[in-house]
């Protein structure tokens, strides 16, 4: 039985949250972006640790997919059995929420990893409100972290990549038949004899195809992604980092950067990328945030409207109940490029109950056509929307 409870409130910060926020914004405030309010809504006390946001029952109305429920939209209300989902202890073997239309029926299923059964599958939807989702396996994988779905090969349609710490790099081409539809299998193929904790992709080398980023260091693409062998370049080490690195232009100098939050210890990056005279890449690394932990996935996303992406990550609820940082409060923020560094906006931040941490796997979506992002997050410490209000309101008061 699921039970879930669900409320409403507006989101404040306490005066311990307020000081956190100055001391280490307020410090670089020189972005005149108005800062976002939230509405935080609980949906579920489930404790899976991925969701995502697509439309299940194709009434045009995203809904919320996470473990073994989908919630209907718009107001998330009802929930769907999905099917069941081993548990290990604390942690359910349910690592990621890709949404794909595997067998070219015209509905969306979605892919998950598994840690402990050390697979890649996927979950097909039946097309109704009631039946179970059937679980196909793609393959043993080893040990998946996370996976993402990114378009490797540059086809319209995403591969899937899991992250297999100390196994190799592979990733999943969906295959197609001659006319295009999508037949429910997939095709592998391997990059790296061996992998890390962490996992990116992006254009490195500014040559127009994807390129790798693993934990010590990116994999350059070939001309043929499938066939051609990939060449690594050993010129950074990135720790255990996060699923995903992202890979993006940070300071708009051209050449794209890494951002990368350390999964299960304290440290929060990026990388500036710069060339010598001579040709050779280098990788300057700046602090974001070192005083808080586990940021282990994240999303570059437009949150506040401006046309302009900001980081988007937090505080990863018991990823590991001995990694540093574990009794820290939790917390989901938003990061914003001022020109020179970035400044740090406090969606939510506290103790278990009053703070939300990330998970594994999050949701950026316009859940109510308000033409602005909300966020979805799951967690050991629930699943729950946080829905984007747009700016606070500036009192010119005194002024």
């Amino acid at each position: 039985m699921n039970y879930r409870h669900l409320f409403e409130k507006p989101f404040f910060l306490s005066s311990f949250s307020l000081l956190i926020l100055c001391s280490s914004a307020c410090s670089q405030n020189k972005s005149s972006a108005p800062v976002i309010r939230f509405t935080k809504q609980m949906i579920a006390a489930e404790s899976f640790e991925s969701v995502n946001v697509f439309d299940v029952n194709n009434d045009g109305k995203p809904d919320i997919v996470s473990g073994s429920f989908w919630y209907e939209g718009p107001d998330f209300f009802k929930a769907h059995y999905i099917g069941p989902v081993k548990r290990y202890n604390e942690y359910w073997d349910d690592f990621s929420t890709i949404p794909l239309d595997v067998n070219g029926d015209g509905r969306m299923d979605f892919i998950t990893g598994s840690w402990f059964s050390n697979s890649l599958h996927w979950k097909e939807n039946p097309g109704n409100n009631t039946g179970i989702w059937t679980d196909h396996l793609i393959d043993s994988t080893g040990n998946v972290e996370a996976a993402q779905g990114w378009d490797v090969d540059n086809d319209g349609t995403i591969e899937i990549v899991p992250n297999n710490p100390n196994f190799p790099l592979k990733f999943y081409k969906l295959e197609k038949d001659a006319g295009g539809k999508a037949s429910g299998k997939f095709a592998k193929t391997e990059v790296a004899p061996k992998q890390g904790h962490g996992l990116g992709f992006g254009d490195i080398n500014a040559d127009g195809r994807g390129d790798f980023i693993i934990s010590d260091g990116w994999l350059e693409a070939p001309a043929n992604p499938l066939k051609e062998t990939w060449v690594l370049h050993k010129e950074f080490n990135l720790g255990q980092a996060s699923v995903p690195v992202l890979v993006e232009d940070v300071n708009g100098d051209g050449k794209n950067d890494i951002i990368s939050g350390q999964g299960h210890d304290y440290g929060l990056d990026w990388y500036e990328q710069t060339m010598d005279k001579s040709g050779k890449r280098n990788w300057v690394k700046h602090a974001i945030d070192p005083n808080n932990s586990m940021f282990h996935t994240m999303q570059w996303v437009d949150i506040d409207g401006d046309g302009k992406p900001e980081l988007i990550t937090g505080k990863r609820y018991r990823a590991h109940d001995t990694d540093p940082g574990v009794h820290d409060p939790a917390g989901l923020y938003y990061y914003k490029w001022n020109g020179e560094s970035f400044t740090k906006q406090i969606i939510s931040y506290g103790p278990l109950g009053e703070g939300k941490g990330t998970g594994l796997y999050f949701a950026v979506a316009d859940l109510r056509g308000t033409g602005r992002k909300d966020i979805v997050v799951a967690g050991k410490d629930g699943l729950y929307v946080f829905y984007n209000d747009g700016a606070a309101a500036v009192s010119n008061k005194g002024k």
